[in-house]
Parts: structure tokens; C-alpha cells; sequence
């Protein structure tokens, strides 16, 4: 006998109104995570939203497969469809396959060395700018790093730099206002308060950078070998018509998808990554060594990837412990059961990759950072999900963890971090949870063996 949604255990201290906003907006990755004693499913009340969160490794992959039934939406992507549109990472079901499809040239094998080029140079303008003994803040410079490879990687050249200072400008607002505008009703996003303003403001500066950037680009014809290139080369041989290309305004949406997720995610990833490192002085030895053998003159190249096991490890066990995709959401597009219980159409569904990874029942110390976890074990499609899974599985996830790799390398083999103080960061989340208040001191370091 099926049950109906109200049969799923209630969150604790829900109050009138708010539900569990506030908790939620509070500490929202502790808020998740303390739904695991909920059991497989919890409900939790986002004002008069109510969410169904799901915390099994079987139900969640059963979500995340059917993405027909379960369809992207929820308030997570309502917000990002006001500023990318419907994006590969933000339209539903409907459109999802033929842009998938249009998209995945952009990501093929023969195109990543050259944006791995692409990202050396980016990694190469920020480092060059630390001095030794500098104070560096890490989620800063991460991001400034990140951004600057999502444009050279989309546009090949640089932009000049007061346009690119306020793209970058731009991205922040955006970023800073995702997780708020998320929770809080969509009536206050609304309103004429300064905070709304800037959004639409940056939104605004942004999606017309983009267009200039097409039309200039349509003008002139030639592949640049980038990523704008190959989005607008692409052919989709199961359309007809216009549909066989992206126009002009989806592929502004892709853009937006790819500057902002790739830069967001990855500056996220990098800042724990070498957080992580300093609380770990084995793993930090290791990696230290491992860069010093490997990489010519404190440089990471695409070839060097497979020579980076130690580095490989670390990127892993950071996307465990502190996942971009931490939350993702869904709406149920038809009447469905899920694990015995009746899920109306409309019904919003959430899972949490960052829930999932920090099972006890799934990973010994899993609250700990062991990236030696993973010397001999390949991560099981079930229980590691940091970039989702199944057909809306994250398209560039290849492309992220090669930018993590080099970056991570280059910064390990030419600076030593060390923090300012000893007391642990917290998780900030305005969009994606990145450690807030890092400030490390970078200290140049030398290779203890020759580079090969």
C-alpha cells in the first residue's frame, strides 16, 4: 500500500510562515545534513514551499536517472534561469537532449589540450601577481583564477582588462545573491531594494557583453579553437531547420551557463582543496613531492595529469568532502511513487550529493579529509556524485577537474600556504559552499628534487 507525502517525517523546529528558512539561510549545509536522521526522506517547509529531500544513495540515483519523471526545477533553478536562461544546466527535460547534443562538441577529447592551454596562461597571470610572504585570500584569488580561465577558455583572447574587471564584478553580484534569492520569496526579489537592483544591473552588463561577443564573433567566421567556437560550429543531426544550430540567444544562455558554473565550482573545489592541505601535513608532504618529480619549471601541463596521482587523489576526496553540486532539485513533471510513497506532480525533490558523502554508513572517517581513500578504490557511481548523474549529468565535468588539476599543481609546486590562524573556517554559501575568511600567507617554495 502506497502512502501519501504526508506519511515523510517533518524536518524538526519548523515554524508558521517561514517554515525552515531560517535554519536553512542559517546553515544550510548542517541543516542538510542534519535531515539524515530522518531517515531515506525528510520534508522540509521553505516558506510556503514544501521540499522533499531524499538521502539514500539508491533513491537519489533513481531521481537523478529519471529525468523525465523528475524533471530540473525548484527554486535553485528558477533563480538561475533568470540570468542563464535555459541553458544545458537549467532548461527542462524538453530541451535538455537536443542541447545536449549541440554541446558536447564544445567538450570532445580533441579540444581540451588546447584549453588546457588556455588555463596555464590564466593560472600563470594570477600567480605571477603573489609576492613572497604576501597574505593571500585563498576563495579570492581562486576565483579570480577561475574566472580568468572560463574566459580565455570561452573567448580565447583576452578582453581588455576594464571589460574583464567588470565581468568579473558581475559574476560576483550574481554569485552573491544566488543562495538569497533562492530562499526567500520570489515577491522580495522583486521589489526595488539596492541588493535587486545590482542583480539586474549585472545581469544586464553581462548578457550584453555576451551578445557583442557573438556578433562580433559571427562577423568574423573563424574557429578561435575556444569554446564560443565550437558551440557555434555545432550541428545537431537529429533537428531540422533552425533548430539544427544554437541562435543567438541560446548560445548567450550557454555562455552564462559555462562562465558561471565553471568558474564557481572550480574556485570553490581549489579554496578547500588547499585549505584542506594545510590541515593535513602528510597529505601536504605528499603532494609537494609529487610536484617537485613531475612538473618542469613549477608548471603543470595537460601531459603531467596522468604523473599526478597524489594531486588527482586530493581534487577527489575535496569534491567528497565539499561538493559544488552540493544540493540539486527537481520537480516531479507527472503523479509517481518513490520508495512506496505517492509523490503528486509538482512535488519538489531535492538530493544532496554533500549528504551522501558524508554517510558513516558509506565512508570510514568520512568527515575527515583521506585523500588516500581513494589509492586502490575507483569512486562508485552511487554513493559519488559530485556532478550529478545520468543524463543531466554535468557536461563539463572532464573539463573542471582538469582546470583543478593544473591549478592545484602549479600553486603547490611554487608556493607554501600557510594560515593565519589555527581555528578551522566555516563553510560560507552565497551561491556554492567555499570557506569564508581564508586567509593563508604564500611563501615561495623550491623543489627539493629536480624536475624532470
Amino acid at each position: 500500500m502506497t502512502r501519501t507525502l504526508d506519511s515523510i517525517p517533518l524536518a524538526r523546529a519548523s515554524v508558521p510562515i517561514l517554515g525552515h528558512g531560517l535554519r536553512f539561510l542559517a546553515d544550510p549545509l548542517g541543516f542538510i545534513s542534519s535531515l539524515y536522521v530522518n531517515g531515506d526522506m525528510a520534508r522540509v517547509r521553505l516558506g510556503p514551499l514544501t521540499v522533499v529531500v531524499v538521502g539514500d544513495p539508491e533513491l537519489t540515483r533513481a531521481v537523478l536517472l529519471d529525468d523525465r519523471t523528475f524533471d530540473r526545477g525548484g527554486p535553485l533553478y528558477d533563480r538561475s534561469r533568470e540570468f542563464a536562461g535555459d541553458g544545458i544546466g537549467t532548461c527542462p527535460h524538453s530541451r535538455h537532449r537536443r542541447q545536449r547534443r549541440l554541446c558536447q562538441p564544445a567538450f570532445g577529447p580533441e579540444r581540451v589540450p588546447g584549453y588546457a592551454d588556455a588555463m596555464i596562461s590564466a593560472i600563470d597571470d594570477v600567480l605571477r601577481h603573489w609576492d613572497d610572504g604576501r597574505i593571500v585570500d585563498i576563495s579570492t584569488e581562486m576565483s579570480k583564477l577561475t574566472i580568468r580561465v572560463a574566459v580565455r577558455t570561452m573567448f580565447s583572447t583576452s578582453l581588455p582588462e576594464h571589460l574583464f574587471q567588470q565581468l568579473a564584478d558581475d559574476f560576483a553580484v550574481l554569485a552573491g545573491t544566488m543562495f538569497r534569492r533562492m530562499v526567500l520569496p520570489p515577491i522580495i526579489n522583486r521589489l526595488p531594494l539596492p541588493g535587486n537592483r545590482r542583480y539586474y544591473r549585472a545581469r544586464g552588463r553581462l548578457r550584453a557583453v555576451a551578445a557583442d561577443l557573438i556578433e562580433q564573433r559571427r562577423a568574423d567566421g573563424r574557429d578561435h579553437g575556444d569554446l564560443l567556437s565550437a558551440l557555434m560550429a555545432a550541428r545537431d543531426p537529429d533537428s531540422t531547420g533552425h533548430r539544427i544550430v544554437l541562435n543567438d540567444e541560446e548560445l548567450i544562455d550557454q555562455v552564462f551557463t559555462f562562465l558561471f558554473a565553471g568558474a564557481e565550482t572550480t574556485a570553490s573545489t581549489l579554496a578547500w582543496a588547499l585549505y584542506l592541505l594545510t590541515r593535513s601535513p602528510d597529505a601536504a608532504r605528499q603532494v609537494h613531492e609529487e610536484v617537485d618529480s613531475v612538473l618542469s619549471q613549477a608548471t603543470a601541463h595537460y601531459d603531467d595529469i596522468p604523473k599526478l596521482p597524489v594531486v588527482n587523489r586530493v581534487i577527489t576526496e575535496t569534491l567528497r568532502l565539499y561538493p559544488a553540486g552540493w544540493l540539486l532539485t527537481r520537480v516531479v513533471s507527472t503523479d509517481t511513487e518513490l520508495n512506496g510513497i505517492t509523490l503528486p506532480a509538482g512535488t519538489t525533490v531535492a538530493v544532496s550529493p554533500h549528504l551522501i558523502h558524508r554517510r558513516a554508513d558509506i565512508y570510514e572517517r568520512a568527515e575527515q579529509f583521506v585523500p588516500d581513500r581513494w589509492l586502490d578504490t575507483v569512486p562508485d557511481r552511487m554513493t559519488y556524485i559530485p556532478f550529478g548523474a545520468g543524463a543531466r549529468r554535468c557536461i563539463g565535468d572532464q573539463f573542471g577537474l582538469v582546470e583543478a588539476v593544473l591549478a592545484l599543481a602549479t600553486i603547490t609546486a611554487r608556493w607554501r600556504l600557510a594560515p593565519l590562524t589555527a581555528r578551522p573556517v566555516s563553510p560560507g554559501l552565497e551561491h556554492l559552499p567555499a570557506p569564508t575568511n581564508l586567509e593563508m600567507r604564500a611563501w615561495r617554495r623550491r623543489p627539493t628534487a629536480t624536475a624532470a
